[in-house]
């Protein structure tokens, strides 16, 4: 057996120690340079948005506003003449028709005094014969000189008493006709009855008229609102350019909608326009007649109003949740060229079934940002996906 030199052993085992040791930093080497490929920044691609044009349709321009609804005709009932009230002849808050007995006061009374007040005057008219007969009598004798003038201007005042006597007998006929009347209290237009406000066997109308009920006409009904000044210069000059008279406003079409109803289901038309502006509030008095045969309007409710007085042709609408708000007012996000997105600040107008009316600030071919706001900034580029703003179906007018 060889037996190997221990120095020469000792050398060789530090040289595989030293080329161990090398091989080892290369390996590690080569492991850090693995790490530094894989942990190199890479940029994220563009985010993508939606982005579609406005669409452009044509939009009719209304002014809108908040009213109240109030009868056209609201009366009170009252006791025109003295008795005791003898029968109540309609149900509370039911419907009447113009011409219906609603209630009754004692009639007997003014009934008699009636049939009195014809008696005499029968009896007026029987005198009133007999005068002219005489007369006439006396005028031939004069005539024929066989009785004196003075005779003649008896008989004359005679016959112009007895005409006085009778015109007397026919205006106390005619103002027991009129009280015997008022003893039956009817409806002076069709309308709903209030509650009874005295019950039937109590005096009525013994120093005043007494309130026995109200009646309130309820079709057609009156729609008050008021216009601020901008909408009424806004009118007014659309009006001159269309060549309008004051006559013609009154003929605009109104809409008109409960605050429990969807759009504007009642239509009805201008009734009045104040002449003057109130100056303490800066408005414009106005009121529309709507019909109201259903009776769903009832008076004191408040109501939408809007009123349609010229039509755009070529508007621009986007999404209402396309605009963005800073304090520097409304804004829309727009994409350009180069894809990049562009902060654009816009006027808006009014709502148009679910869209936006831009004023101003925006053009038809812009690529405006309908969805994704929350992941763009402007001065960023994005990756567009182009689509379409749907337009919501036509809701109640």
């Amino acid at each position: 057996m060889i037996s190997a030199n221990p120095a020469s052993l000792a050398h060789r085992n530090g040289e595989w120690s030293r080329i161990g040791g090398a091989l080892t930093a290369l390996a590690a080497m080569a492991v850090l340079a693995g790490c530094e490929d894989k942990n190199a920044y890479v940029a994220p691609p563009p985010p993508k948005v939606d982005v579609a044009t406005p669409v452009q349709r044509p939009v009719t321009r209304y002014v809108e506003a908040t009213g109240n609804t109030a009868p056209i005709k609201n009366v009170d009932l009252v006791a025109r003449v003295q008795g005791f009230l003898q029968s109540q002849d309609y149900q509370d808050g039911s419907f009447v028709k113009q011409g219906t007995q609603l209630f009754t006061i004692e009639p007997e009374t003014y009934k008699l005094k009636l049939e009195q007040a014809q008696a005499a005057e029968a009896g007026a008219q029987a005198s009133l014969r007999q005068a002219e007969a005489d007369y006439k009598r006396q005028a031939e004798l004069v005539q024929r000189q066989a009785v004196s003038q003075a005779t003649l201007d008896t008989s004359t005042s005679t016959r112009d008493n007895a005409q006085a006597n009778l015109q007397q007998a026919q205006a106390n006929t005619r103002l027991a006709e009129v009280n015997y009347g008022y003893t039956k209290v009817t409806a002076p237009f069709d309308g709903i009855v209030s509650a009874h406000m005295v019950s039937v066997g109590e005096l009525v109308g013994v120093s005043s008229p007494t309130q026995l009920a109200t009646i309130v006409a309820m079709d057609p009904i009156y729609v008050n609102f008021t216009v601020n000044e901008q909408d009424v210069l806004r009118i007014r000059a659309e009006a001159a350019r269309r060549g309008l008279t004051t006559a013609d406003m009154k003929q605009f079409p109104i809409q008109v909608g409960l605050q429990t109803e969807t759009g504007y289901p009642h239509d009805g038309k201008l009734d009045y326009v104040s002449p003057t502006i109130n100056q303490s509030t800066g408005t414009l008095a106005v009121r529309g007649l709507v019909p109201n045969d259903k009776r769903v309007l009832l008076p004191g409710y408040f109501v939408r109003v809007r009123v349609p007085f010229t039509q755009e042709k070529d508007a621009l609408l986007v999404p209402d949740t396309a605009l963005g708000s800073d304090q520097g007012g409304r804004y829309l996000l727009i994409v350009n060229g180069d894809n990049v997105v562009e902060q654009r600040k816009v006027q808006i107008g009014p709502g148009d079934n679910g869209l936006r009316v831009i004023e101003s600030g925006l053009k038809p071919d812009d690529r405006v940002v309908t969805a994704g706001l929350l992941r763009v900034i402007p001065g960023q580029k994005v990756d567009p996906q182009v689509t379409k703003i749907e337009q919501p179906q036509a809701s109640a007018k």
